[in-house]
């Protein structure tokens, strides 16, 4: 990866920020009051700007553009958190990723209200909304009129027409219709879909259909070494297909302590932190065209950033420590493979979004959207997520997770 030349260390940016980001009790604390304290105003000119790490940029797979290769994915209340939209400014983080369910809207709304005050700003950023809950084209419609009246703009840079997409029936003609319409109407530029459920299959669908840009989909340490998950990468990247990573630094359902400690260990005589290694190993891979990765904060954002401008490659040992990292923590970790678990359980088909939900809960600390989630699916399946027969699951699961105790689990705290 190839870094902006600029006049800062980037080692010792790397060491300082990841001494920030490590987890611990005094790094939250400081991240805390960091996002809760005024940023200074932009830098307005070409020498304060160099006293920045500015981030590398990727092409937009087959289209005439290049974005960050990290974008912050803004699902938290942005309306009041306006201080980290400004913060990304300075590191050249112009990529602003959203939905119309984020936080309620409020996220959008944040967007909009930085927009308001910063108009200029508007034509800098590639700005990326997605059509949470939408099933039909009328309903894509209507999403993204209010996405575009919430976010005091007139066209949308990257539209996921599907939020959430686990199977490749969801990318109906009628919806690449409405995308193409779209297009022609100034209102978006590019079209995609993000996934998390199902990833690979849907990844070989976008392959094949002329009208899909870009897909967002979960993508890290665990399912970057799942064959049928590089098959259907590759599909993308010569099909030009952007590869948009999320879920990159891998929250987990069920906690391995002493695989965590091993690979912190590892990681932090190098001067950075497991976070850090887990960026930079999904951006290693030049399929990928950027990581999407949620930072409320101006520590998080330092961290994140620190670890793509620095140009420090990897080490096979490094390499080895990550791929025994998966393979140790992988009782730990749903790798959204829903089909399996849906015909397993037929009288639970919401398993794999119950897993995740109770992932937001456990390893991000969204136990808001958890709950907001989890309170979503239909009555009669809550009702079935602690009483359901997991076994056949347990049995088929890729990754021998303990299925019927982290349902139980979840049903217990996201109820």
């Amino acid at each position: 990866m190839k870094a902006n030349n600029n006049p800062i260390d980037r080692r010792n940016f790397l060491k300082a920020a990841g001494a920030a980001g490590l987890g611990s009790v005094i790094a939250s604390r400081y991240a805390f009051a960091e996002a809760n304290t005024p940023a200074p105003a932009e830098p307005n000119n070409t020498t304060e700007k160099a006293k920045y790490p500015q981030l590398p940029k990727r092409k937009l797979g087959r289209a005439d553009i290049e974005i960050p290769v990290i974008c912050n994915g803004v699902m938290f209340n942005v309306v009041e958190n306006p201080v980290i939209l400004r913060a990304s400014l300075r590191y050249g983080v112009t990529y602003w990723d959203t939905a119309s369910g984020y936080a309620g809207g409020n996220s959008e709304l944040g967007v909009g209200h930085f927009f308001k005050k910063n108009p200029d700003v508007r034509k800098d950023i590639f700005l990326v909304t997605k059509a949470s809950g939408a099933r039909t084209a009328e309903q894509v419609e209507q999403k993204l009129q209010e996405s575009l009246k919430r976010m005091n703009t007139d066209y949308i840079d990257m539209y996921y027409g599907v939020h959430g997409c686990s199977d490749p029936k969801q990318l109906t003609d009628d919806l690449a219709r409405w995308a193409e319409d779209a297009k022609k109407r100034n209102l978006i530029k590019y079209f995609g879909f993000s996934t998390h459920s199902n990833m690979a299959k849907c990844l070989m669908a976008a392959s094949k259909l002329p009208w899909i840009d870009a897909v967002m989909t979960s993508y890290n340490i665990s399912l970057m070494l799942q064959p049928d998950m590089k098959e259907a990468v590759q599909a993308c990247r010569e099909a030009g297909v952007a590869v948009i990573a999320m879920k990159v630094i891998r929250g987990v359902q069920n906690q391995i302590p002493a695989a965590e400690e091993k690979l912190l260990t590892h990681f932090l005589d190098k001067g950075y932190n497991r976070e850090q290694a887990l960026i930079k190993i999904v951006l290693d891979d030049d399929r990928i065209t950027a990581a999407c990765i949620r930072m409320e904060n101006v520590t998080l954002l330092q961290t994140n950033v620190a670890a793509v401008v620095d140009k420090t490659e990897l080490t096979p040992d490094d390499l080895e420590a990550l791929r025994e990292y998966a393979a140790e923590t992988c009782t730990g970790y749903c790798a959204g493979c829903a089909d399996i678990c849906a015909a397993a359980v037929p009288a639970m088909p919401y398993t794999a979004e119950v897993m995740r939900y109770l992932m937001y809960y456990k390893s991000y600390g969204d136990t808001d959207r958890a709950r907001e989630l989890f309170a979503q699916l239909p009555a009669s399946a809550k009702a079935r997520v602690r009483t359901a027969d997991y076994s056949a699951a347990e049995a088929r699961c890729p990754q021998r997770m303990p299925i019927a105790k982290l349902m139980a689990e979840a049903a217990q705290k996201l109820a």
